[in-house]
């Protein structure tokens, strides 16, 4: 199972370091709007599931870096759910430039914790669903 979702976003000015290189810390920001667009191509926001009472904190990270991408640069962010989650969901990135090299790898993983009791939780199950009903489609 590997669900996978494509999206782009443009290197700003603000995102690049002295040396002219998108700054290291920024593709954990890349990294969200990976995720964020994943949800929505799924039907649901995190602001729905807020909403809903789940935030999902996240419990680790990684990224290996290949090339630099510089300010003004079109990146393409495949971000991917490997598996079905359970309490902890996993989201695996790859990073393109616009001469479709690879440029990054990572991932990170987030846990389901209840707005109001503050404990991890399992992943609802209308999630569950929506990752399902994607599948089969």
């Amino acid at each position: 199972m590997k669900l996978e979702f494509s999206t782009q976003v443009r290197v700003r000015y603000v995102d690049c370091d002295q040396s002219g290189f998108v700054y290291n810390g920024n593709y954990a920001t890349f990294y969200e709007v990976g995720r964020a667009e994943s949800f929505r191509q799924l039907g649901h926001t995190y602001k729905q599931m807020e909403d809903d009472g789940i935030v999902m904190p996240l419990i680790n990270q990684y990224s290996r870096f290949y090339k630099p991408a510089f300010y003004d640069n079109v990146l393409t962010i495949i971000t991917r759910i490997p598996e079905i989650p359970k309490a902890r969901i996993r989201f695996e990135y790859s990073i393109y430039n616009e001469e479709n090299e690879l440029i990054n790898e990572g991932y990170n993983e987030l846990i389901f914790l209840s707005k109001e009791k503050g404990r991890p939780m399992r992943a609802p199950e209308w999630f569950i669903a929506l990752l399902t009903n994607s599948l089969s489609s």
